[in-house]
């Protein structure tokens, strides 16, 4: 399949992660990971993006922390939800977001084996870099579950899926 365009309506899906709460500033807590169903977004005007991995170098260092950097001139364009996906599991998407201080800003979504991501075209095959099937890096713009900006990298480092193109079309 190609890969989701402007005007798709995004397919059912589910993620799971660790809401915040203040428990999770101790770094022995472990919270409980929820599930999350994109049909909890109907009606809400969404920025999604996603990482190959949590803490791995780009993802941790020039992606996530634009969207921290940035968050509340993206709030003020009237987004509801701003959330970072990759393919590892929920308390490694709650450590990373508590390790960037995301706290309940960002929702960090666990997209296990990508699947969700493979079901809309956006996998990635890191298989010989020791990672496996991954989410790739993109960004998504949705209104009551209709894509209105999709930014697909092109190649390495954070540039159409990062904090800056994604505000430049909201």
């Amino acid at each position: 399949m190609s890969h989701l365009s402007v005007g798709d309506t995004i397919p059912e899906g589910t993620f799971r992660y660790v809401p915040y709460s203040p428990e999770l500033e101790n770094g022995l807590a472990c919270g409980v990971p929820v599930t999350l169903s994109t049909n909890d977004w109907k009606g809400k005007k969404v920025v999604l993006f996603s990482v190959p991995g949590a803490f791995t170098p780009t993802c941790h260092v020039n992606h996530l922390p634009t969207y921290i950097q940035k968050y509340d001139e993206i709030k003020a364009k009237g987004v509801d939800v701003v959330a970072v996906v990759a393919a590892n599991d929920p308390f490694v998407m709650s450590g990373w977001g508590r390790v960037e201080g995301v706290k309940d800003k960002i929702l960090t979504l666990s997209d296990a084996d990508a699947k969700w991501s493979k079901e809309i075209g956006l996998e990635k095959d890191l298989t010989a870099a020791g990672m496996g099937i991954r989410t790739a890096r993109y960004a998504l713009v949705l209104e009551d579950l209709v894509v209105k900006y999709v930014g697909v990298e092109p190649g390495p480092g954070v540039t159409v899926s990062g904090a800056d193109a994604v505000l430049a079309k909201l």
